[in-house]
């Protein structure tokens, strides 16, 4: 019996060595393929980004923003509801009202600033590249890219307002893919491009949440409040309004050449296609609920 064991680990000697040096072979390919991902992003990011912000808080590395990311859809979707199966929901009116009025007057700050900052008399609305200077208003304009960007997380309160009083409807697959995506969009945008074109986006979408978090305000007054609150059906339909106009605005970027990256103008098109689409599918949905209550009310 031993002398036929030792036959046959003689005879499969060769093909282990074989099997071996495939095992290694692929370990070597697959870590040279790795340290070639490594290179390739440590090269972008050196060659690539701008090197006004390599210093800014969290703007070394996206890490940080997507573990910030994946934090917040854990406690909105999976821990937070769980807390939260046998309590009852949480009013938070007053901080509702100072929530919402943060909001407002943080958008409004930065809507003066992006008027400021180039849209009110400097930048071309046709086409418009990125400053990448140490002039004053370049540099204006970059930091409160930042600040927009910061504004991002500070949304993530919304979400975490809504499982805290219970409101599951509201945690919808288009609020988590909105405020989940833009903190990344925004990281790419103040790290490689901050300024030019695509900013124009950031002004409109504080406009819009001027409007919506001032509703959100007097919504969370009280019931005293809902004669004043005549306008919210305008509100999708301002959103969709919001997305339509970086459509076009971002069509003029890949149209006429001002040196803006027509790859970033391609991507916000299809960002803003995206919304449209999703924003439209809940104004539907939306309506036909209205219509069918209306209907039922009418029996």
């Amino acid at each position: 019996m031993a002398s036929a064991a030792a036959e046959l680990v003689a005879e499969r000697e060769p093909e282990l060595r074989i099997e071996m040096t495939d095992v290694n072979r692929t370990f070597v390919g697959a870590q040279g393929l790795v340290k070639m991902a490594l290179d390739q992003y440590t090269e972008i990011l050196t060659t690539a980004s701008d090197p006004r912000v390599n210093d800014w808080p969290l703007m070394d590395s996206p890490v940080p923003t997507i573990l910030i990311v994946l934090l917040y859809m854990y406690l909105v979707v999976i821990l937070g509801p769980r807390m939260m199966v046998n309590r009852k929901p949480y009013k938070l009116r007053i901080i509702l009202v100072v929530y919402n009025a943060f909001q407002v007057i943080f958008s409004l700050g930065m809507l003066y600033e992006h008027l400021m900052s180039g849209w009110l008399l400097d930048y071309s609305y046709k086409c418009q590249p990125v400053d990448y200077s140490h002039n004053p208003s370049a540099v204006r304009m970059a930091n409160l890219c930042w600040w927009y960007f910061i504004s991002k997380f500070t949304e993530f309160a919304d979400t975490m307002f809504f499982v805290l009083r219970k409101k599951e409807s509201q945690v919808t697959f288009l609020h988590l893919y909105h405020h989940s995506l833009t903190p990344l969009e925004t990281w790419i945008c103040v790290k490689f491009i901050p300024g030019g074109h695509g900013t124009l986006g950031n002004l409109i979408n504080n406009a819009v949440h001027v409007v919506m978090y001032a509703y959100y305000m007097l919504a969370a007054m009280g019931p005293e409040y809902q004669k004043y609150l005549w306008w919210k059906k305008h509100l999708t339909t301002l959103q969709l309004m919001q997305f339509f106009l970086v459509f076009v605005h971002s069509a003029q970027a890949l149209i006429f050449d001002c040196g803006y990256p027509k790859l970033v103008a391609g991507l916000l098109l299809l960002h803003s296609t995206i919304f449209f689409v999703l924003f439209s599918d809940f104004y539907q949905r939306a309506y036909r609920k209205r219509m069918t209550t209306k209907v039922l009310k009418d029996e």
